[in-house]
């Protein structure tokens, strides 16, 4: 069973503010309208006012104001189009920019960098035909450079620099005899 929903319309809470004045229950404005009776319970709890002059009462103007923000509010999930990503790979090959000042100084990208370095690690690992355009693209990031060699290089963290190791040492110091002043070490 495949439902349409449909949000509620200014003349639909109008009658839901007339249906209220006459005394009407909940489910019998539901049944009028046509709706669930959970859409009327969820309109009356966001758009009943909670203090003030009009509190308790619902204003069909106020509650569809209040409904239009929250639509054009929301969180909508935006696509990462053809040509956004090849402003992206343009910004990232020609401008040396990074996602995070792609994703925030680009007026005609609105995705995060997450989605970017996400998309990036995708064409690399991927074979299809779409990612092969963008399959270098990860080589433009700016990782930086190794901060060590890898494999069999000696630490030198922690060691004291001219040391001089226990069996080498004068005689005079095994004895203890001589203070040694002002070295500065």
């Amino acid at each position: 069973m495949n439902k349409k929903y449909k949000q509620l319309s200014r003349e639909q809470r109008y009658q839901i503010h007339a249906l209220l004045k006459e005394g009407y229950l909940q489910k019998d404005i539901a049944q009028n309208l046509g709706v669930h009776p959970s859409t009327i319970c969820r309109e009356l709890k966001r758009n009943v006012g909670k203090r003030g002059r009009r509190a308790g009462e619902y204003l069909p103007e106020r509650a569809h104001c209040k409904a239009v923000l929250r639509h054009k509010t929301k969180p909508k999930k935006i696509k990462f189009t053809k040509e956004m990503k090849d402003m992206v790979s343009w910004y990232l090959k020609e401008e040396r920019g990074s996602p995070e000042l792609i994703s925030h100084a680009v007026d005609q990208v609105e995705v995060s960098h997450e989605t970017i370095y996400r998309w990036i690690w995708e064409c690399k690992h991927s074979f299809s035909r779409s990612c092969r355009p963008y399959k270098n693209l990860y080589r433009y990031l700016r990782h930086g450079k190794r901060k060590r060699k890898r494999g069999c290089s000696y630490d030198r963290r922690g060691n004291t620099p001219d040391r001089v190791f226990i069996d080498q040492r004068p005689v005079a110091a095994s004895k203890r005899s001589r203070i040694v002043l002002g070295t500065g070490k």
